[in-house]
């Protein structure tokens, strides 16, 4: 290929010097920017540092668009510290559901037909072993937050909840007696043990289980099938359940006692109504994502058949 005619030097300068003259006349410079492999890991969108993050972008990815749930899992910079403090919860999880359950009269709880109540249901035998796990477990959760923060996606958020978990365990502590909701509420921790296995079996590379049916055949995400029952169960209809019992164990101490606040049941009001708040944005932030994933799906399907 011919050079135009013209002095050399100058025809042989890249094209884009005009533009660098440009940038450095006004006191910047271009930086060239590094285009993705298209064989690198699909990463999940990081949310503004000025929003609180979501539970469910903790555990999903989300389509930046339409807040959509995606397939597969986020890809974190900090997988080795995130991965080291979900099997923590794993373990650490264990004891205080097992606890928990050993407290609990579930043949009468599980009785229909059983006129005892919620409060009645608890034999609280286990009591002391299981608070003392309890609080030793959100402490040393919360202090592995507070020395890696980077260990979780939201921080503050869990350290928020933290702290009023131990708020709320001051009730047991002082009135034994109250222990039946220390148990009650703590019941959510099974949801999110799974929670956290979905996570953990997932990038394990465990595969679901198939039931063979002759030449049918049925794969069920255990996990996940637990996961979605017990967070409707426990977080949308059992919580829920529980701030009604307290707002009858309030009114009925109010007047009997003629004092409304500064009583056990009240401040329980106020940190359970918080809870379920939280509960109830969680879940319409995770299903409003599944139906926009489903949604997108079927879309998809009829364009294709197109």
């Amino acid at each position: 290929m011919s050079i135009p005619a013209g002095n050399s030097k100058e025809a042989a300068v890249s094209p884009l010097r005009p533009i660098r003259h440009k940038a450095a006349a006004r006191g910047g410079r271009s930086t060239p920017q590094r285009q993705r492999s298209f064989s690198a890991p699909a990463v999940s969108p990081l949310v503004s540092p000025s929003r609180a993050s979501l539970l469910v972008e903790e555990h999903y990815r989300l389509d930046p668009d339409d807040r959509a749930l995606l397939p597969g899992l986020p890809v974190n910079d900090d997988d080795d510290a995130r991965e080291l403090h979900d099997f923590f919860n794993l373990i650490a999880l264990v004891p205080v559901v097992v606890l928990n359950g050993l407290n609990w009269d579930f043949d009468e709880l599980l009785d229909w037909d059983s006129n005892k109540s919620l409060q009645q249901c608890w034999t609280g035998e286990w009591f002391p072993l299981f608070f003392a796990v309890t609080v030793g477990y959100f402490l040393a959760d919360l202090l592995w937050v507070c020395i890696v923060p980077h260990c979780v996606k939201s921080p503050g958020v869990i350290v928020q909840h933290h702290i009023a978990t131990l708020l709320y365990l001051i009730i047991p502590y002082r009135f034994e007696e109250e222990g039946w909701l220390m148990g009650a509420c703590l019941s959510v921790e099974v949801n999110t043990w799974l929670l956290i296995a979905r996570r953990v079996f997932n990038k394990q590379g465990f595969g679901p289980w198939v039931w063979e049916f002759g030449s049918f055949s049925l794969r069920i995400k255990l996990i996940s099938v637990l996961f979605y029952i017990t967070w409707v169960a426990i977080r949308c209809f059992f919580y829920p359940t529980i701030l009604q019992l307290l707002w009858t164990l309030w009114l009925e101490q109010w007047r009997r006692t003629g004092v409304v606040f500064y009583t056990r049941y009240s401040v329980a009001l106020v940190l359970h109504s918080v809870f379920n708040t939280l509960n109830a944005k969680w879940t319409f932030d995770l299903f409003r994502g599944k139906w926009r994933a489903l949604r997108n799906r079927q879309v998809a399907k009829v364009e294709k058949g197109l």
